[in-house]
């Protein structure tokens, strides 16, 4: 068995269903695969002292999940005011409205398409439902939509699928930007280093503890990437096909059509930056 504290970001065991920190609780969904590793991660975010709630991420259209992150809050006797999304991708998202109905509670997200209700979610935007102060960090990159949520007394952030508690995610080209993604990532890191963030309450897989050396392993595995694929395209290899059968030969097969729409992201910007 591995050592956990000696994997980038130091996961705290397995993938965590319960408590995570003082104002956060996980609930796991049931729907694990190769993309969503053990299952999507809805947070349930409240003040110890309230009886109101947040839930980030209801995730996908199953009615014994969203029944049961209901069934969590209320057994800590809170009811959820709100709904906020990272992104609007099925498996974080797609029971949104079902959950908005069942919770009758409004769904903030930065698509408007994802919404329910008037207000959605922008950079400087706070959240204070039942006392909360947790900050709204654009974090664009895996998707134009990605949001982070800072939550400073816990000295964590909340990343959806902009970094996950095991293995990297994807830049999904082309609506996912390398460009944005990097700077995604060099945002996420000030928050490590000035604004004391060392928890990541990921939307797939275990908690992370060194947050700083999870964006940093992040940072030196993107730039390890692009330049593997730079040399590949100078060897000869032209389509993002022939680049992921060469850089990704040692990676499951299964999880290749992801890794085609990252290559397609690096060389999008590998042209944007004439490197090839």
């Amino acid at each position: 068995m591995s050592d956990a504290a000696a994997l980038p970001g130091q996961p705290r065991g397995g993938v965590l269903t319960g408590p995570a920190t003082t104002r956060t609780v996980n609930v796991l969904a049931p729907n694990p695969s190769a993309m969503t590793l053990d299952g999507t991660n809805t947070w349930i975010v409240a003040e110890p002292d309230s009886d109101l709630a947040v839930v980030i991420d209801p995730g996908p259209l199953d009615e014994n999940h969203l029944r049961a992150v209901i069934d969590t809050a209320e057994r800590a006797g809170r009811r959820i005011a709100l709904t906020l999304l990272t992104h609007g991708h099925a498996d974080h998202a797609e029971g949104a409205a079902r959950f908005a109905e069942l919770t009758r509670s409004t769904v903030r997200a930065l698509d408007p398409a994802m919404r329910l209700g008037d207000e959605g979610l922008g950079t400087g935007d706070v959240i204070t439902t039942g006392g909360l102060e947790m900050y709204v960090v654009p974090t664009p990159g895996h998707t134009s939509d990605s949001l982070s949520f800072h939550l400073p007394a816990d000295g964590a952030v909340l990343t959806g699928d902009t970094v996950l508690g095991r293995g990297t995610t994807m830049v999904a080209h082309p609506d996912g930007r390398l460009g944005d993604y990097l700077d995604t990532l060099r945002r996420l890191r000030s928050l490590t280093v000035d604004d004391g963030v060392h928890t990541i309450l990921p939307g797939h897989g275990p908690v992370l503890e060194d947050a700083q050396g999870a964006v940093e392993f992040y940072l030196a595995h993107r730039a390890h990437r692009l330049a593997q694929v730079e040399t590949a395209v100078e060897s000869g290899y032209r389509t993002s096909a022939e680049v992921v059968a060469h850089v990704y030969a040692d990676v499951d097969r299964s999880l290749w059509p992801a890794a085609e729409l990252s290559v397609r992201a690096q060389l999008e910007y590998l042209v944007e930056h004439g490197l090839i």
